[in-house]
């Protein structure tokens, strides 16, 4: 014997992944549920019309809704107190921001895995 040994990888079974991968989304949506709500009820206390900076942020902000209307709480996805043309500029901006880093990282882990199935060669 020359003294190394083999280590073998243990594999985690699939059914185990899925119900990690499922319960870690389901606490992801509930903080962001609880912090869009809190955000949503700061942002209607102010007296101040909405500007460019706040169009951005909640139009960033605006598919984080989501898990709080599905469970049927209402949360202000768009001021209707707002400065005109700025406040929709920086709505506009945040949307596409949001979605640009979202699908940005989805399909750079989707350029990736199919890597991963081809052999590391690009297609």
């Amino acid at each position: 014997m020359n003294g190394t040994q083999v280590k073998l990888a243990y594999a985690t079974p699939l059914w185990l992944r899925i119900v990690k991968r499922t319960l870690t989304v389901l606490v992801v949506a509930v903080i962001i549920g609880l912090v869009m709500r809190q955000v949503s009820q700061a942002m209607d206390r102010s007296a101040q019309p909405a500007g460019f900076c706040r169009g951005v942020l909640q139009g960033a902000l605006m598919p984080c809704a989501l898990p709080n209307l599905i469970v049927g709480q209402d949360v202000t996805i768009y001021s209707e107190k707002n400065t005109g043309v700025p406040y929709k500029l920086g709505y506009t901006v945040g949307v596409n921001a949001c979605g640009a880093v979202f699908f940005g990282i989805f399909f750079w882990r989707l350029n990736r895995w199919r890597k991963r199935l081809n052999g590391g060669k690009h297609l």
